[in-house]
């Protein structure tokens, strides 16, 4: 058997995508620094287990959706109001002017995203990370026409929020 990804490794690689999928689920600050702590216990525990049945990023992010899944039902709600805005990395060469209207419009994203029902909104902060249909089929354990047909429905929904025209 493979030995298990080292734990600090998978957090340095895979940190600011998990605090942004975190921030997909929980809108406050406090609410978001506890699910990742959650995702981040959750993950030292499953690791030893981890078999390279799928690729590490599918399996850090299904381990991520079911405790991120877990929390938001344990508290009984569905966050409706809009995530904090993501870390960035900003250019040094961008204006200040145009990192503001950058996070205008990413805090605009967020808050349609967070409007999305849950299903729509999984498969959207998921391709918004780079995962393929495959691997977010994968990782929310449905199938690949699914995420298309949630992904097309989530990216029309998100038009009609923001008011994008095809």
């Amino acid at each position: 058997m493979a030995e298990a990804p080292d734990f600090e490794r998978v957090l340095a690689e895979f940190g600011p995508a998990l605090r942004r999928l975190a921030g997909s689920y929980e809108p406050s600050h406090a609410g978001r620094e506890d699910l990742v702590q959650e995702i981040a216990i959750a993950l030292w525990r499953a690791l030893p287990r981890f078999r390279g049945e799928s690729s590490l990023r599918t399996f850090v992010f299904r381990v991520a959706h079911n405790r991120a899944l877990s929390h938001v039902w344990r508290r009984g709600r569905m966050p409706l109001t809009a995530m904090a805005e993501a870390e960035h990395l900003t250019d040094p060469a961008e204006t200040a002017e145009s990192r503001l209207a950058r996070g205008e419009r990413r805090e605009h994203l967020d808050a349609a995203i967070q409007t999305l029902p849950i299903v729509h909104r999984q498969v959207v902060t998921l391709a918004l990370e780079d995962l393929s249909h495959a691997e977010i089929a994968s990782v929310l354990g449905i199938r690949e026409n699914a995420v298309a047909v949630r992904l097309t429905r989530a990216r029309q929904a998100l038009r009609d929020a923001l008011g994008v025209s095809r």
